[in-house]
């Protein structure tokens, strides 16, 4: 019975990589920020995370990897974004025996105040408008076999431009398959699987004059018309595997396949070097995006006390025509 569970969920999580690719429709999708991923170690590895994801940054990339945390995990990632625009990310997981593990985050994504302008005042009114966008989350995992895990998250949504905001949810679902050839392990996940997001506000209502040349009619009260986006959906399918050099160095490859809604399928590939479970080198490279390339970082881990680690990691992302991208993660294991 759990055979056939496994093959099922494989089975619709290929089916729905196939759809999303039949039905691709590059830029239409909104709330973009859900696509801006957390973790400096996955974007060192270029992003192929999907079945390398093995701790809190899991409820990202794949919910089903949360199954690899043991204890308790906190974790915080800063990243300087393109344009003066930062991204937050806080999130707690805990495991609980023979229940699974539970997570929650938040995710701010936030930009400094610009000046607004009109027609009339090409220069500036004298008045700010700012534009922020979040995303909360809560996850859980479980393994339903010793080799097979799933997981899923509910999100809730929120974006805002000056006095105008728009709200909706969202769901992710993974999963995390051992194969049984050594460490050869396969992960699919499926994000932002939601209905329309549409914005909403008191600017929206304008006065609208039909015929400006007849004095004598007065302005209709309006509403200007705001058309509904649909959230980044993404399908990500992909496999990870570890060579074992000695006792203390292990180097991991993975790749990855993402087929979005909103762009034409993408892929990725990279490489992690572990020596020791404390120094780690990374390098991934991304194909068939616009901009980004490659990817490059480094993390380190060490323990506070006999039950307590701590862990840093950095990643460097080129971005093309802009400026390249920093990124740091914080995670604290319990």
């Amino acid at each position: 019975m759990k055979k056939k569970l496994i093959y099922i969920l494989i089975a619709l999580l290929l089916a729905g990589v196939t759809i999303a690719e039949d039905f691709s429709k590059t830029g239409s999708a909104g709330a973009q920020f859900l696509k801006i991923g957390v973790g400096a170690r996955y974007h060192g590895l270029g992003e192929a995370s999907v079945a390398t994801a093995n701790d809190i940054y899991s409820m990202y990339w794949n919910p089903a990897g949360l199954t690899q945390i043991l204890g308790n995990e906190v974790a915080f990632t800063y990243v300087n974004y393109l344009t003066d625009v930062s991204l937050n990310y806080i999130a707690f997981a805990r495991r609980y025996e023979n229940i699974g593990v539970f997570g929650a985050s938040a995710t701010v994504l936030s930009m400094g105040d610009q000046e607004i302008t009109t027609i009339e005042e090409p220069d500036g009114t004298g008045f700010d408008y700012s534009a922020s966008s979040y995303a909360f989350q809560v996850s859980f995992a479980r393994e339903l076999t010793a080799r097979f895990s799933f997981g899923a998250s509910l999100k809730y949504i929120g974006e805002k431009i000056y006095r105008e905001k728009a709200n909706g949810f969202a769901f992710d679902f993974g999963t995390l398959l051992y194969t049984g050839f050594r460490s050869l392990r396969i992960g699919m996940n499926i994000a932002n699987m939601g209905p329309e997001m549409k914005f909403d506000g008191p600017d929206l209502d304008v006065s609208f004059d039909a015929d400006q040349s007849n004095p004598n009619q007065d302005p209709f009260h309006s509403r200007l018309k705001v058309d509904a986006y649909d959230l980044p959906l993404t399908f990500r399918v992909g496999m990870a595997y570890d060579w074992e050099f000695g006792e203390t160095s292990r180097l991991m490859l993975s790749a990855e396949v993402k087929h979005p809604n909103d762009n034409a399928q993408q892929g990725a590939f990279g490489a992690e070097y572990n020596f020791d479970d404390k120094y780690f080198l990374r390098s991934g490279y991304k194909f068939n995006y616009e901009e980004e390339g490659l990817g490059l970082g480094g993390g380190f881990r060490t323990r506070l006390s006999s039950a307590t680690d701590i862990s840093f990691d950095y990643a460097w992302v080129d971005f093309g025509h802009f400026d390249s991208v920093h990124r740091f993660s914080a995670s604290l294991f319990f």
